[in-house]
């Protein structure tokens, strides 16, 4: 049975919530402030956290980037409820390391989707003794860790399953469906495109130069490809899709 940390001041809404998905099978912690979050994370660690981004003591927002920040919750899954609707505020949040974003008011159906779909991309593989290599790029599929010239990279779970996907075709052209489809994604995160950010969060980790990449590319109106050593310096040429320029991959 899995646990869930709601971080929600609206009690009426925490209320609903909770007894939904409690319904649903989880089992729900709640915490209507930061200052009750970090206690929560502590004495119940969660394997999911739906956090509301304004709360009365602090921003939900900040509150993501600390946990990335720290190793007890760097993994931990987050889903961002939030009255924000706005596309700049959802990829902010996605940048600070949220690994999905539902805007207020949402449809329960549509909360539980999303839920069961994080908590199945942080499940473990059972291929434990897979080592993929890239150039000096480095990802151990059972232990959901990634390597950089034999350094940590810290990313979430989603943004290991979007590399990972990548990494099994090096070399291939991969559209934003085709990843999704072997990272088990979700598929309305087609739709608000919040996988354009995570590569870009990826690319933040494993590139010299996130703005010039040589890793990670873009081939425009087709899709993503993790260059072998051998071919970044072939025809592709890197460009940063965002969901305001160019085509969609």
């Amino acid at each position: 049975m899995h646990r869930l940390l709601l971080i929600e001041d609206d009690a009426r809404l925490a209320g609903m919530v909770a007894d939904y998905l409690g319904q649903a099978g989880f089992v729900v912690d709640r915490a209507p402030s930061v200052a009750q979050a970090h206690l929560a994370v502590v004495r119940h660690p969660p394997d999911l956290v739906l956090m509301d981004v304004m709360l009365p003591d602090g921003d939900g927002l900040a509150l993501t980037a600390e946990w990335r920040q720290n190793p007890r919750t760097s993994s931990l899954p987050i889903l961002m409820l939030t009255a924000r609707g706005d596309p700049a505020d959802r990829i902010l949040g996605l940048e600070l390391g949220a690994d999905d974003y539902l805007a207020k008011p949402f449809e329960p159906r549509e909360l539980l989707a999303r839920v069961r779909a994080l908590l199945r991309r942080a499940q473990p593989r059972p291929t434990a003794t897979e080592v993929i290599r890239v150039g000096d790029l480095e990802l151990d599929v059972g232990a959901r860790a990634v390597r950089r010239a034999g350094k940590p990279c810290e990313l979430t779970g989603y943004q290991f399953d979007i590399l990972l996907a990548l990494a099994r075709q090096a070399g291939r052209v991969l559209s934003r469906d085709q990843i999704m489809g072997t990272s088990r994604g979700h598929s309305l995160e087609a739709y608000d495109r919040s996988i354009d950010v995570h590569v870009s969060r990826i690319r933040a980790v494993i590139e010299d130069d996130p703005r010039s990449p040589q890793k990670l590319l873009t081939v425009r109106g087709v899709g993503y490809l993790l260059a072998r050593p051998s071919a970044a310096s072939e025809a592709v040429q890197p460009h940063e899709s965002l969901p305001w320029r160019g085509a969609r991959p």
